[in-house]
């Protein structure tokens, strides 16, 4: 599948518009374009722009060279019986927790008071919420309190103008690779926040032209999946609740709560709900409250 959608009208008057569709077609950026582009048609205008869709842009060199290892990466043949993309069978709780700005520059305050040495990492909002939710889920999903116990964190970064040359802003595809970070229990638990922060931060920092085209490469090679114990996927703010269709923009966007217990989903807070996130968790019940214990005692709660 492709491409789907569904439109459910209600008595009030009101619709919600569902869509699903394989990542291949689109990443988080290029959706946006998608819409923009319905909400262009719908008004019978011209496209608010113009796609390219050449795959060719990102496609493995010839002869494909991995010059990087890729830790991040796992062949097929090499997949445990369950991976961060598979749904879950178990039963699970779902949570939307919320960060207030004013919490998320508690965070980042956190980080720059706990600065060790020089450093050259930007305390961003997306930096330190991810390294919250890191922690949060390792020492949570750590049943037998093993201190060594390794947690890798994914998150996808956009590499548009990351590759040389850069892709074209119009680019429509998916054009999103997976950064990691990776740390033991006992460091999630003991270390400075800022240094959490500055891990999360060298994922993004790594993903340069060279890495970007070895990982291209690798997949060409190995056809595998990234490999981590939780993945944070961000619509923060990619727009989709500020395109501006004929009826008017979106009293709400979020994903569709699903059964992915290793996947964590970031999402703006909705109509009027200000400059915070919003954050889906879906975790089996026991998991949940320690999850939910430790979000609040990290956050100072």
């Amino acid at each position: 599948m492709l491409f789907l959608a569904q439109v459910t009208s209600f008595k009030c008057g009101g619709f919600a518009i569902g869509f699903s569709t394989s990542h291949t077609t689109f990443d988080g950026l290029s959706f946006k374009t998608f819409l923009d582009n319905i909400a262009a048609l719908a008004a019978k205008k011209p496209l608010a722009v113009t796609p390219c869709h050449d795959r060719n842009l990102l496609a493995a060199r010839s002869p494909p060279r991995v010059t990087f290892p890729h830790p991040e990466m796992l062949k097929l043949n090499d997949l445990p019986n369950s991976n961060i993309f598979e749904a879950s069978t178990e039963q699970l709780q779902f949570k939307v927790f919320k960060l207030t700005s004013k919490d998320i520059t508690k965070l980042k305050e956190e980080a720059k008071n706990s600065i060790v040495g020089d450093t050259a990492t930007r305390v961003t909002g997306f930096n330190v919420i991810t390294a919250h939710i890191w922690r949060c889920k390792a020492l949570s999903c750590d049943d037998d309190n093993n201190p060594n116990k390794s947690s890798t964190i994914l998150y996808a970064v956009d590499i548009r103008s990351r590759l040389d040359p850069p892709l074209p802003k119009s680019y429509t595809g998916n054009a999103v690779l997976t950064a990691y970070a990776t740390a033991t229990c006992r460091e999630l638990e003991e270390w400075p926040f800022m240094k959490l922060v500055e891990k999360v931060s060298e994922g993004a920092t790594r993903m340069t032209n060279d890495y970007a085209r070895s990982i291209i490469d690798w997949g060409e090679i190995n056809k595998g999946f990234p490999n981590g114990e939780v993945l944070v996927s961000s619509w923060w703010r990619l727009g989709f609740e500020e395109v501006e269709y004929p009826w008017g923009k979106p009293k709400y966007c979020c994903p569709v709560v699903y059964h992915r217990k290793d996947i964590i989903l970031l999402f703006p807070p909705g109509d009027g709900g200000g400059d915070g996130v919003s954050i889906i968790v879906a975790l089996p019940p026991k998991e949940m409250d320690k999850f939910y214990g430790l979000f609040n005692e990290f956050l100072g709660v």
